[in-house]
């Protein structure tokens, strides 16, 4: 066999989602501001779309805002005021440490806890590397 048809066999066996070139895009924060708080109404849309653990968004997003938080089944209850695109900020930048490969830029990644350490893996190309174990 030649190179090409190497080529031609591995690109065959890729698998769906390393092809798509769909676009991947976080939602917006939706809430508003009641008395001293803030109310994040789609929080749980926000986890879900990333694909990870709410528990994991809301450690994350609490300290990076250095506010106290109370997750209820409606929404997230933000102990301050605090601005939507502050809170859509601070979720970008878990989604590029905690979701984004940086191999390919594909948000198909799983987070793997082995020993001290938390991988991300990414399911698109395969590729492993490590992220801060503590938040």
């Amino acid at each position: 066999m030649n190179y090409d048809k190497y080529l031609q066999r591995v690109y065959d066996n890729l698998p769906e989602s390393a092809l798509e070139k769909g676009r991947f895009e976080i939602p917006k924060v939706k809430g508003h501001i009641q008395g001293n708080r803030t109310v994040i109404s789609n929080f749980h849309q926000i986890a879900q779309t990333l694909n990870r653990d709410v528990d994991h968004l809301l450690k994350f997003v609490l300290k990076e805002l250095a506010t106290p938080g109370d997750l209820k089944k409606t929404g997230l209850i933000l102990g301050t005021k605090v601005s939507a695109a502050r809170v859509n900020e601070k979720i970008k930048k878990y989604a590029e440490e905690f979701v984004m490969c940086n191999e390919c830029g594909k948000p198909d990644t799983k987070l793997l806890k082995e020993g001290d350490f938390l991988y991300l893996r990414c399911q698109a190309c395969g590729s492993k590397r490590i992220v801060k174990a503590k938040i």
